[in-house]
């Protein structure tokens, strides 16, 4: 990056660092140009290991299906993506809307969390899940460690969906004596 060391005052990488090859690098890239105190705000893919079957396979079908469309032309990558956009991300994020609305825990339908979202939200992100060619997903220890060696502290993890979403900050200065002091 053509940005000086040390010299932002706030960083942030929303759905960005899951596509790139070396995460780790691009992380710590990243974390050089923050001020010292600066915050990192992060939103990484989430494992779903732990997650049930249906999810697991759902996301086995969606994989296979980015690995196809990541690879046309852009033009087919977009139409693709935005009718996958129109027939899958809507209606399901209306279902989701309307099982909130009648009080009812959406979170077992798929992409409820675009139940507020705008179509052009879920169109973005319909390109984004499925023309791209690399989609690595992180648990939230991964995310952690990823954001530690990269220099960050303080790792603290927002509490609902989309998971990952955190934040962490540059260490302000050295610690002495268990007190912290200014940066140089």
């Amino acid at each position: 990056m053509d940005i000086d060391d040390d010299s932002c005052d706030f960083g942030y990488s929303l759905g960005v660092l899951h596509h790139v090859p070396d995460t780790a690098l691009a992380a710590r890239s990243c974390t050089t140009k923050l001020k010292p105190g600066a915050p990192f705000l992060v939103y990484l893919y989430y494992d779903i290991e732990g997650g049930s079957l249906l999810r697991r396979s759902l996301l086995r079908i969606v994989t296979g299906m980015r690995y196809v469309i990541a690879r046309l032309p852009r033009p087919a990558k977009v139409v693709l993506a935005d009718l996958i956009a129109v027939v899958l991300y809507l209606p399901l994020a209306r279902l989701a809307k309307l099982v909130d609305r009648l009080g009812r825990d959406p979170s077992s339908i798929p992409l409820f969390q675009y139940r507020n979202r705008s179509f052009y939200v879920m169109r973005n992100d319909s390109l984004d899940r499925f023309g791209t060619r690399l989609e690595k997903r992180f648990s939230q220890a991964e995310v952690q460690h990823l954001l530690e060696g990269s220099g960050l502290e303080r790792v603290t993890f927002a509490s609902g969906p989309p998971w990952w979403v955190a934040v962490a900050w540059k260490p302000s200065g050295e610690r002495v004596d268990g007190a912290e002091q200014p940066a140089q």
